[in-house]
């Protein structure tokens, strides 16, 4: 199917789709949350052999996190797309505000290989309960993914062309930016972020880019040690360390950095069937030049096969590796390394942790271990990213209630909760006035106002309101000349 007759299907079935209400929209999302849930298995093995994750999390990362968007969906959408009452300034008096939320028209949803499954539906799934007609464009890397939601999304019963699959390489995807949808969703990059961005701009289509990440978890003293280990080893190696929240520098304290380290690589060595394969073979060849590169350049490689000796060709597999001595002009200290490799950096004091935490472009996530949670919390606030967690990792980004996005080079925009929901909305803001007055007390003419104007200011406005004041101002405005 051409890219125009994509965008023309998805125009018709918006027209109709619109017009319903969030409750018979909603009705659909109840089917489709059924349709996975009877099909767990089916859908976790062909996600697993899609992206090389083991099932376990499949099911936990992909299925799990979809199902909780739906469900916060049917219990918050219709209240949160509702008419919305707001107050209204005394200068207006007698009018009513509120704001209406209108779906935008064709969104398109650009989405990675990573989690190809809960990256495609969650934006798709909120855009189209908001009234939007979408057009998904997965990764050629998983095409099985992108066939299996056609299928489920099929059997849920949603009307024909409401969501669209767009199968296809990169190009597909230049086409449908260039095809003027009315928002552009897009999870990837931030080289392929940038590009789209300019597009984009050609057109001031409204975008959400969410991108790269170079998550720091920071390890004082008091955490609890068994827990920022175990924590540290999932947070770096799930998915085989490609998660855009990944950790990726570990800052730990230098009063307990030998212990830790030890720790840490006794259990690393642990690690065996939880572990899943890469997805990509590009991707494999970014991390073992990365890797190569810290060796060449001093760093320690405490656990893992020299990348020398890496074989791709037929299992996309890596062992975890554990790196010390990392130093700032080594690439894996500031590229986005999207693989099981965990650099381990020692600090002196809080204010160098942070400081090394926000030097880097990237602004997506961190951690901060602790027991001290308000040391934890003052961190929190000084760190320039999207999202912090206290004593854990990744799991904020599964939580439907909470808006996700970076900052800085990590992306653009918020999605996830109310306020992911109504980014799909163009907010219609009204103010109504019953129309029976024949002027309003600010339209002409002005002739003897500015006193009562005055006397409001001064009346309403200071630290004590002066009631006879105001009450002599009104007066004079809304009774001095019948309007």
């Amino acid at each position: 199917m051409s890219i125009n007759q994509l965008y023309t299907n998805a125009r018709a079935a918006f027209n109709n789709w619109s017009v319903l209400t969030v409750q018979e929209r909603l009705a659909y999302l109840a089917k489709l949350r059924l349709v996975i849930i009877d099909q767990l298995d089916y859908l976790a093995n062909t996600i697993s052999e899609a992206t090389g994750k083991v099932e376990v999390e499949a099911i936990t990362t992909e299925l799990l996190t979809v199902l909780d968007s739906i469900t916060f969906l049917e219990k918050h959408a219709v209240a949160s797309l509702a008419k919305q009452k707001v107050k209204t300034p005394i200068m207006f008096f007698g009018k009513k505000s509120y704001i209406y939320y209108q779906p935008r028209g064709v969104v398109l949803v650009i989405s990675p290989w990573n989690f190809p499954f809960q990256l495609s539906l969650i934006p798709a799934l909120n855009a189209v309960i908001s009234g939007n007609s979408v057009i998904i464009k997965p990764s050629e890397v998983t095409p099985q993914v992108g066939i299996v939601m056609e299928e489920i999304l099929s059997q849920a019963g949603f009307p024909e062309h409401v969501i669209q699959i767009a199968h296809g390489d990169y190009r597909v995807g230049q086409e449908l930016v260039a095809g003027k949808p009315d928002f552009i969703f897009f999870t990837g990059s931030v080289a392929i972020g940038k590009k789209i961005q300019m597009e984009a701009a050609k057109h001031l289509i409204p975008t959400i880019l969410e991108l790269g990440g170079k998550d720091s978890m920071i390890v004082f003293p008091d955490a609890h040690l068994e827990r920022a280990v175990n924590g540290a080893l999932w947070g770096a190696f799930t998915n085989a360390g490609q998660v855009c929240m990944s950790v990726e520098r570990l800052f730990v304290h230098q009063s307990i950095y030998p212990h830790f380290v030890d720790l840490l690589v006794n259990r690393a060595k642990q690690l065996t069937d939880d572990l899943g394969k890469m997805t990509s073979h590009r991707q494999c060849e970014i991390v073992q030049e990365q890797v190569m590169d810290a060796l060449a350049k001093g760093g320690k490689m405490l656990t893992g096969q020299p990348p020398s000796q890496w074989d791709f060709s037929k299992v996309p597999f890596i062992s975890p590796i554990i790196l010390t001595e990392i130093k700032p002009e080594m690439r894996i200290w500031r590229e986005e390394t999207f693989g099981p490799v965990l650099p381990i950096i020692p600090f002196q004091s809080a204010e160098q942790a942070v400081e090394l935490t926000n030097q880097l472009e990237f602004g997506l996530s961190a951690s901060v271990w602790t027991k001290d949670l308000a040391l934890a919390e003052r961190i929190a606030g000084q760190l320039v990213v999207g999202n912090v967690m206290i004593n854990d990792v990744i799991t904020s980004v599964a939580n439907p209630y909470l808006p996700f996005g970076g900052a800085k080079a990590s992306g653009l925009g918020r999605y996830h909760g109310i306020e992911g929901l109504r980014v799909f909305t163009n907010q219609v803001s009204v103010m109504a006035d019953s129309g029976y007055k024949k002027r309003e007390v600010n339209w002409y003419p002005y002739q003897g106002k500015y006193p009562y104007f005055k006397e409001l200011i001064r009346s309403y406005y200071a630290d004590k309101k002066d009631l006879l004041g105001l009450l002599k101002a009104f007066n004079g405005l809304f009774m001095g000349d019948g309007s």
